[in-house]
């Protein structure tokens, strides 16, 4: 009788995490999507590049052109921390909230994307990949402690840029754990945020960053998975074909 009461009560803890869970989920998809920004490489195209990553490469002149207007039109960017906790709780965030983030750690983010930023007191999140430190074109470990002292954000983004959806074993100490410690020792602060590689994300591999303590994941323009909101946030490309117009129409429909 008491083991039968024993696992009666277990089960019933566990049915009310899990509707408490799907309670809070559905109260996360609920809410309205704040805009969300990615950009990978920002500088002027090169007659090697190839159609295809135009798209990730941003000319200098419509990234400067597209902070003008986001500044223009009242936008204010927000972090990780403020999206979580609107998300979770439904904080007030400001008028016309966007997020800039920035994937691969490339030296542009630093010397061009910075500086723009900061005319206008916008803040960014940098998704840093950790092979890349300190190595010509890529940001060094002083950069992102200077991005990180300055109010921006530092998060994961692999070591490799691994597909997430190939991590297995000891390839998690690899790619998430060493990485967060390495980036934690640089700023001296949490790494709480992660951005998939390629943005491409599997629900089995989910878990793992629960696991570990992220409280946000990051992918790109997918639907979200309603049973894990806050691990498969969505963000648009700003694409290096776009106008400025097509820009802020991007930003303005696609969440």
């Amino acid at each position: 009788m008491f083991k039968q009461l024993f696992f009666l009560s277990i089960f019933c803890l566990l049915s009310l995490i899990t509707f408490a869970q799907t309670g809070n989920n559905a109260t996360i998809m609920a809410r309205k999507q704040v805009p969300i920004v990615c950009y990978h490489q920002i500088r002027d195209w090169r007659p090697t590049d190839s159609k295809t990553s135009k798209d990730y490469i941003i000319p200098v002149a419509s990234f400067k052109q597209h902070m003008k207007m986001l500044a223009d039109s009242g936008y204010h960017t927000i972090l990780p921390d403020q999206l979580y906790d609107y998300l979770t709780k439904g904080t007030a965030l400001p008028s016309k909230p966007i997020m800039l983030t920035f994937d691969d750690t490339d030296l542009d983010q630093f010397e061009v994307a910075r500086p723009e930023m900061k005319k206008y007191g916008f803040k960014g999140v940098f998704f840093i990949m950790t092979v890349s430190l300190n190595k010509k074109h890529y940001m060094s470990k002083a950069q992102v402690k200077q991005l990180s002292d300055e109010g921006n954000v530092i998060a994961s983004h692999t070591w490799n840029h691994t597909n997430f959806k190939k991590i297995t074993g000891k390839d998690w100490q690899i790619q998430l754990d060493k990485p967060t410690k390495l980036l934690e020792d640089i700023t001296g602060k949490p790494v709480k945020y992660f951005a998939f590689p390629f943005g491409v994300w599997n629900a089995q591999n989910l878990p793992e960053l629960h696991k570990r303590g992220f409280k946000l994941a990051f992918q790109l323009a997918d639907k979200r998975y309603p049973l894990d909101p806050l691990m498969t946030v969505r963000r648009i490309l700003d694409s290096g074909y776009w106008t400025t117009k097509t820009f802020s129409n991007n930003v303005r429909h696609s969440f």
